[in-house]
């Protein structure tokens, strides 16, 4: 979200607002803002959910409605981008690759 100077503050507080609630909505697992380091103005809202039917559920609540209402206070048009994901990995992956490596390019 990039956010027109004057209405900065106003559209901190409303997603300040917004973190509580929609970190207890069913099936939400994180949901984050985030500001850009290079300019105070731009806005990043992060969210996991467990499911898509959840995301789903949760862009038809009034909260979200309230978000998309913020489009007068914006500099251009909201971003809205939706990764998912079917599978995820974490160490056990790394630890995997590292030993296959250390087979074939051995110290």
């Amino acid at each position: 979200m990039n956010v027109l100077p004057e209405k900065q503050k106003e559209v901190m507080q409303t997603l300040i607002s917004m973190v509580a609630p929609t970190g207890k909505e069913k099936g939400c697992l994180s949901f984050g803002i985030y500001t850009d380091i290079e300019n105070e103005n731009v806005f990043n809202l992060i969210s996991e959910w467990r499911t898509r039917k959840e995301l789903d559920y949760h862009m038809q609540s009034d909260r979200f409605s309230v978000l998309m209402g913020t489009k007068s206070l914006l500099a251009e048009p909201i971003k809205i981008q939706i990764f998912t994901i079917s599978s995820t990995e974490g160490m056990e992956a790394v630890n995997a690759v590292r030993k296959k490596m250390k087979r074939i390019f051995p110290r």
